[in-house]
């Protein structure tokens, strides 16, 4: 099974999202499973993708949360691990479009079980560790893990909906 890594200029040219609101840079590793060549979701269930992002003093929501205790803001760790989620579709895009769609949507429609166990602060490598649980039609239900240093430090499950071109992602 093939395995991708990519850059913050191929992760660019995937996600719409841009400074400061480009929460991924790496993508150390997307593990699709079963054959990319069989129907949806056999193809993406089960799917585990890694991102990393860099936290540094300079992130822009720094300046108000907060001052003298700086930490990332609850909302951002789950930003973060939907756009690192989004990514279990790339194989899939890649193989059916031969090249990367400027039409892909994931709007996020849900988060179940949020935990917030530890602080994130400037200087943490954030590790978000991904899995696809369950996809009905557009709905894609992703287990969403953040570690920092090996700890985790927020988990959720996210639901999204994947789209593109308005059509269902397939």
């Amino acid at each position: 099974m093939a395995e991708y890594s990519l850059n913050v200029n191929q992760i660019q040219s995937f996600l719409p999202h841009r400074s400061p609101f480009l929460l991924v840079d790496r993508i150390l590793e997307i593990h699709p499973v079963g054959d990319l060549d069989a129907p949806p979701p056999v193809a993406e269930v089960g799917t585990r993708v890694v991102g990393i992002k860099a936290v540094t003093f300079n992130e822009p929501y720094f300046q108000g949360h907060f001052p003298g205790f700086a930490i990332v803001p609850g909302v951002l760790l789950l930003e973060t691990m939907a756009q690192v989620a989004s990514f279990s579709v790339y194989p899939n895009m890649v193989k059916t479009h031969g090249a990367l769609s400027k039409g892909f949507q994931c709007i996020l429609v849900g988060v179940e079980g949020a935990r917030f166990r530890k602080p994130v602060v400037p200087g943490d490598s954030l590790r978000i560790e991904t899995l696809v649980t369950k996809r009905r039609a557009t709905l894609w239900v992703f287990q969403c893990q953040a570690f920092v240093d090996g700890q985790k430090v927020a988990e959720a499950d996210i639901l999204a909906n994947l789209i593109t071109n308005s059509r269902e992602l397939s």
